[in-house]
């Protein structure tokens, strides 16, 4: 195989931990023979244990002296929870590394390929580098701009509503995209939605094994790990005994200087950890959460919430992409909107950029990208 084959190869090793590797990024390694024969292949598959390189080298063994070493991201430099992934393929003594796309991590940021090329190693690369880079959007936005990506999920009726001016709203879309939904908040680092979500409808906001369209194996080991759960909660009106405050995992509650300290203590008696953010036109500053959830590490960021908090993440430029789900049904005009927006005049419309669209059971995702200027 040529280097885009095996960096072809190596994206899709590094794609099975697709749900498992936050905060690290999703890395695949490919180890092969001067002629292109496969030695032994590897991906990271959790946080805290061997990156790919070390997996790869433990399947190639003794066969690893002198072949090429093939991984989608620059090996890292420096030593964490695990060494340098650089080191101990110069130990292995591989002659050769291509690499998909440099480390956009400070502590790295090139510094694993000077050590290879120091050492007399030959370095190629980057190769794939667009297919490399989208398997960690959220990682290269946190190490490059200090804020995590965020998605943006809503699901609606063709008549863009989210539900009942009552409130009703279970269910608009069928069990395939509550299914897809799934995969969203295992792929997230953290889940975040507003305190009137947690009122009217009293969600979970975890990941379900039982619900996720995986091998029962592959959705339980998913699963093990839940997404930090996040609430918006100005006056702190969250009850203790909310449904997202029985489920396993961690639970944020983000809320003013102004709210009631016994609200905090009870909170936080039920479980959940309770900080204070800046406050913007008497809200909590998103902007001052964001930044909060990535100082916790948090890549990838899902919101699900109520057509207030969407549409105050969209007006304030905060969201990088919306998936929406469309069922098949009408509403009406009295239905809740997908978003609260102020605008009033076309000139002052949100852009944005459609980039897939595919069914799902009975209904349609549509993903998009912002293009709102930051």
């Amino acid at each position: 195989m040529n280097p885009v084959e095996l960096i072809s190869r190596a994206v899709q090793l590094a794609g099975r931990g697709l749900y498992t590797t936050m905060p690290n990024p999703r890395v695949g390694c490919v180890i092969t023979d001067a002629d292109g024969n496969v030695l032994g292949e590897g991906w990271h598959e959790r946080a805290g244990e061997p990156h790919a390189e070390i997996n790869a080298l433990r399947a190639a063994g003794d066969k690893a002296r002198g072949a090429t070493v093939v991984v989608t991201l620059e090996p890292c430099s420096h030593t964490g929870k695990t060494g340098p992934c650089a080191q101990a393929l110069i130990e292995a003594g591989v002659s050769r590394v291509i690499f998909g796309m440099e480390d956009p991590n400070p502590e790295v940021a090139g510094r694993g390929l000077q050590m290879l090329k120091g050492a007399g190693i030959e370095v190629e690369g980057p190769v794939l580098e667009e297919e490399c880079r989208a398997l960690n959007p959220g990682f290269i936005k946190r190490m490059t701009l200090g804020l995590p990506l965020v998605r943006c999920k809503t699901a609606v009726s063709l008549d863009g509503r989210t539900g009942m001016a009552s409130g009703e709203s279970k269910w608009i879309t069928g069990p395939a995209a509550r299914a897809d939904v799934q995969l969203l908040r295992a792929r997230s680092c953290a889940v975040v939605t507003g305190v009137e979500t947690v009122l009217h409808d009293n969600p979970c906001m975890n990941v379900r094994a039982d619900e996720m369209p995986l091998p029962a194996e592959q959705a339980e080991n998913v699963a093990e790990v839940q997404p930090l759960r996040v609430i918006v909660d100005s006056k702190l009106r969250t009850r203790t005994r909310s449904f997202i405050l029985q489920e396993p995992g961690g639970v944020l509650i983000c809320t003013l200087a102004s709210a009631p300290e016994e609200k905090r203590a009870a909170l936080a008696a039920a479980g959940a950890e309770v900080i204070v953010l800046p406050e913007r036109e008497g809200r909590v500053d998103l902007g001052a959460l964001l930044q909060e959830l990535a100082r916790r590490q948090c890549n990838e960021v899902l919101v699900e919430s109520g057509a207030t908090l969407a549409g105050a993440f969209m007006y304030g430029a905060h969201v990088d992409e919306i998936i929406s789900y469309i069922a098949p049904k009408l509403l009406g005009s009295s239905g809740r909107p997908m978003f609260e927006l102020p605008i009033a005049k076309m000139g002052s419309v949100l852009p944005i950029t459609i980039t897939d669209v595919r069914a799902v059971g009975h209904d349609w995702r549509i993903t998009a990208s912002t293009d709102i200027e930051r």
